[in-house]
């Protein structure tokens, strides 16, 4: 990021929002579109018709995706520290570190 921060305009259930952020255009409009993709998905399901609790229901569902891709991350972490600790032992004792 680049410490700059640049308005972006974006468009969730029909409403129209500026945002100033720091993140790269696409990446907000992208992160929008996400979003409403989501409640709208909630909307259409029937069970809900308040777009306030649609919301509330979609940043559920998306904060359980982000933790369940830093799980997935900490795991291939993980792993890659494991693979990288037995190269290192097939190594040259010179070329260890």
């Amino acid at each position: 990021m680049s410490g700059k921060k640049t308005s972006v305009r974006v468009e969730i259930l029909g409403e129209s929002y500026v945002l100033r952020t720091e993140a790269a255009p696409e990446h907000t409009k992208a992160v929008a579109e996400h979003l409403d993709r989501s409640i709208r998905l909630i909307l259409s399901g029937g069970s809900v018709i308040e777009t306030n609790r649609a919301a509330i229901l979609a940043a559920l569902q998306i904060t359980s995706e982000l933790f369940q891709a830093r799980e997935a991350n900490g795991a291939l972490v993980g792993a890659m520290q494991g693979l990288s600790a037995d190269v290192r032992r097939l190594l040259p004792p010179g070329k260890r570190t």
